[in-house]
């Protein structure tokens, strides 16, 4: 549940690193940390217990997170997050429509240093380098500043880890940060991801869905089933119309409502899978695209009883929140699983696994392709039943101690009142 994919990953001898020396521990001096994650959504929830754990391991410590505009619509929703900036930096792939200029980044660099921080954080995948960041950070003056990294970074890093992967060996995304900020002390025993759902969100939800007529819940016994076609790389997306064949089988043999999740701009992806499923079974779906808020998205999700989605923001938001997520997993990459949650990763696997690409480069996208329909829908029906299990199993707990007590309450006969007449 929490391991990257099990598939063996080479040992290169030539490529070995030695062990990193042992990195002195941050104490009470470091007060205010710059956190920064500058790519996507998912990945900032990736990050959220290594955020955890520097707020834990020492009281009053103010956090603050660096991110790009997908990631800084998380803070709402992130509790140990205090502050946050949004940064569009020119070593990440920005948004087609942002535009930019040497400025910004000198506006950047100095309102960093007006922060007055005592350390930075730079965190990123194996794929990335931590030295633009560095950089950055450097020449804003922040004093402290943890990374892992590949090459000696000299004076750009004052605390680091040499990069291990993928040559010696890969970890998941999450764990791969909370190693990080466990060599500087930061450790938290609970390693959960992190999203605050407001009830807010869970009220205007309640309304869309009543205005959609969508009926489905804990009280009719079949909560609803979300299906999230979309990836922002095209590798990483399963078809539309298998989607439309899951939401057939899945509509037919659960008789729950299935609701059909994604931006704005991908619904014609999901006019696409409701036109791929059966007639008899459309007025069970229901088009979400571009009508829910992030707070929105999470709470749908939050209340459904399994996710079939894209490894995708959804996906992390599922481990987030506990949902039992059908994780259709493109092997671009073995690092981004669901993490704590009850899951199917499915794929195939393929020669030209871990590409890193965002179109297949071989054109055939057998990583994907090569899963059923039927897997999927096998995948998701498991997972119903095993919550109805868990459910089950709490009830019958809660039931049998709430009975001891009773007993316990009741074991004896209770003495007269002293008005009352004692029976021979």
């Amino acid at each position: 549940m929490n391991a990257p994919l099990l598939i063996t990953q080479p040992t290169l001898a030539h490529a070995r690193v030695p062990d990193s020396p042992q990195l002195a521990h941050w104490g009470e001096e470091i007060k205010r940390i710059l956190c920064v994650r500058l790519d996507n959504l998912g990945d900032v929830l990736m990050t959220t217990p290594a955020l955890h754990a520097l707020r834990e391991s020492s009281p009053g410590r103010h956090i603050t997170l660096l991110a790009s505009r997908s990631g800084v619509a998380l803070a709402p929703f992130l509790d140990d997050v205090d502050d946050v900036i949004e940064y569009e930096a020119p070593w990440v792939a920005n948004p087609p429509t942002s535009a930019r200029s040497l400025a910004d980044d000198q506006r950047m660099q100095e309102r960093l240093r007006r922060g007055g921080f005592d350390a930075a954080v730079i965190f990123t995948v194996y794929s990335q380098s931590p030295l633009p960041a560095a950089m950055l950070c450097h020449l804003a003056g922040i004093p402290r500043r943890l990374a892992h990294c590949r090459e000696n970074p000299y004076e750009l890093l004052t605390d680091w880890l040499r990069e291990p992967e993928p040559q010696q060996r890969t970890r998941h995304e999450v764990e791969r940060q909370l190693d990080l900020v466990r060599q500087v002390g930061a450790e938290a025993p609970d390693t959960r991801m992190r999203f605050t759902v407001h009830e807010s969100d869970r009220r205007t939800l309640a309304k869309q869905l009543t205005a959609r007529g969508v009926r489905g819940g804990a009280t009719t016994g079949t909560p609803c089933i979300v299906l999230h076609p979309g990836a922002t790389a095209a590798s990483r997306r399963y078809p539309p119309e298998r989607f439309g064949q899951i939401a057939t089988r899945l509509a037919t043999e659960t008789g729950a409502p299935l609701l059909i999740t994604g931006s704005a701009s991908e619904r014609p992806l999901v006019d696409a899978v409701i036109a791929a499923a059966a007639p008899r079974v459309r007025s069970q779906l229901h088009d979400m695209s571009g009508a829910l808020a992030l707070g929105e998205l999470a709470a749908l999700i939050e209340q459904a009883s399994v996710l079939v989605s894209n490894n995708s923001g959804p996906v992390h938001l599922a481990s987030a929140l506990g949902t039992p997520v059908v994780d259709l997993y493109a092997l671009t990459n073995p690092q981004h699983t669901p993490w704590q949650t009850p899951n199917r990763v499915l794929f195939r696997d393929v020669e030209c696994r871990w590409c890193y690409r965002s179109v297949c480069p071989q054109h055939h996208h057998a990583c994907l392709l090569g899963v059923t329909p039927g897997e999927v829908v096998k995948a998701a029906l498991e997972l119903r039943a095993e919550a109805r299990t868990r459910a089950a199993s709490v009830d019958s707990d809660a039931h049998r101690s709430d009975a001891i007590e009773f007993n316990a309450h009741h074991s004896d006969a209770a003495p007269p009142l002293a008005d009352e007449p004692v029976a021979p």
